[in-house]
This record gives C-alpha cells, structure tokens and sequence, in this order.
C-alpha cells in the first residue's frame, strides 16, 4: 500500500468515526484526538476501525505510540508493506 492510500483510509475511518470532522484540514504533528475531538470511546472505535478496513493488528500496548496523524502514518506504512 502506498502513502497516499493509507493516508486515505485512515482519514476514511476518522470520517467515519467522526463525520463532522474537516478531514483536509488535519495536520500530521498535531494530537489527533484534540483534532477531531475524539473521546476514548471513539478513539477505540478508531483503532477497531483501522484494523477493521487495513486488517492490521494494533496492540493496545502500542495504543500510547499512535498522538499524531504522523504517528499514526509511520506506525501503519511498514505493516502495510511500504
């Protein structure tokens, strides 16, 4: 998977998690539940919702290491083979 397609379904997910959320107006260094105003319930359904769509295992060990849209980016890119 390329960048750009992860980049798209994570911001997916967020919509659907989210739907009111400016998807275009995300920025990579920011917290990303501040972003979207994501409480802990939907922060978990985000998660669900990634390995859900991208049939990716997140640890909830590693749940701590995913702050930003960045972070979130980098952790996915060499499970998803780029």
């Amino acid at each position: 998977m390329q960048n750009d397609e992860i980049r798209d379904a994570v911001r997916a997910v967020i919509g659907s998690v989210a739907p009111g959320a400016d998807l275009g107006a995300l920025r990579p260094d920011r917290p990303l539940r501040e972003q979207v105003d994501l409480d802990s319930m939907d922060w978990l359904n985000f998660l669900i919702g990634l390995h859900e769509k991208l049939k990716v295992d997140i640890p909830e060990a590693d749940y701590a290491k995913l702050v930003t849209l960045g972070d979130v980016l980098d952790y996915l890119a060499p499970k998803l083979g780029k």
